[in-house]
C-alpha cells in the first residue's frame, strides 16, 4: 500500500511540472493561452417596480 502511495505522489509531482513546463514552452511551439480581446456590449434592462 505504501508503494502504490508513493507510486501515485511520484505521478502528480511528474504531471504537476509537465503541465507547467507546457505552459512555459507552449507559445513556443504556436500555443496561445491568452483570452480573447473582444468588446461585448449587452444591453440590460432594470426593473425599479
Amino acid at each position: 500500500m505504501g508503494r502504490l502511495v508513493k507510486f501515485l505522489v511520484y505521478v502528480t509531482i511528474l504531471g504537476f511540472l509537465g503541465l507547467v513546463g507546457y505552459a512555459y514552452v507552449g507559445p513556443f511551439f504556436g500555443v496561445d493561452f491568452s483570452a480573447p480581446q473582444t468588446e461585448i456590449r449587452q444591453p440590460v434592462t432594470l426593473d425599479g417596480n
